[in-house]
């Protein structure tokens, strides 16, 4: 099993620089310099299954990475859409936010109220936003930003969604 850390987005620069879409709430401890993370990728893509931090930086807001595996923006463009993982018997973390796909698919869906609205059939891992993939209790797919206000709880056996008023009738409307 593995935990996503971050997402590559695009290129930065001439030098083989990234950003970076983080899924881990220590950045500075996870992409030290030197550190080696997991890659997960498409296969055939040509990621190396492994990258070494060569250096991290933040630049307005933005987390950049550069690896040592990487020495240009051409290769920085073929990393596009890879994550970096670790395992989950790598270091242990502090972090209460993080979870597994694997443990969420299958979980019910219940509202604020208490009723059940559908199932977890998934996580999608976005470039700006996770989001939670329901079948509503109608069959219906639909989507909701993975955010503590709108997914406050997450247990054992269920996650309680918060939606705004409207959000499932969106997915709704293009199934009548």
């Amino acid at each position: 099993m593995s935990l996503v850390l971050a997402r590559i987005g695009k290129p930065h620069g001439l030098r083989g620089e990234v950003t970076v879409r983080l899924h881990t709430d220590e950045p500075e401890a996870r992409f030290a310099v030197g550190a080696v993370l997991q890659t997960e990728a498409e296969p055939g893509s040509g990621v190396p299954k492994a990258l070494t931090i060569a250096s991290t930086r933040v630049h307005n807001g933005v987390w950049l990475l550069s690896f040592e595996e990487v020495p240009d923006r051409t290769g920085a463009e073929g990393l596009r859409g890879a994550r970096l993982v670790t395992t989950a018997s790598g270091p242990a973390t502090d972090d209460e936010e993080a979870y597994y796909e694997e443990d969420l698919v299958g979980l019910e869906a219940r509202d604020v109220s208490g009723a059940v609205v559908g199932t977890v059939t998934g996580l999608e891992i976005g470039a700006h936003q996770d989001r939670l993939v329901l079948r509503l209790t109608d069959g219906v797919t639909a989507y909701v930003p993975f955010m503590r206000h709108m997914v406050p709880v997450v247990a054992e056996d269920h996650v309680v969604v918060d939606p705004p008023a409207g959000l499932f009738d969106l997915y709704r409307e293009g199934t009548e």
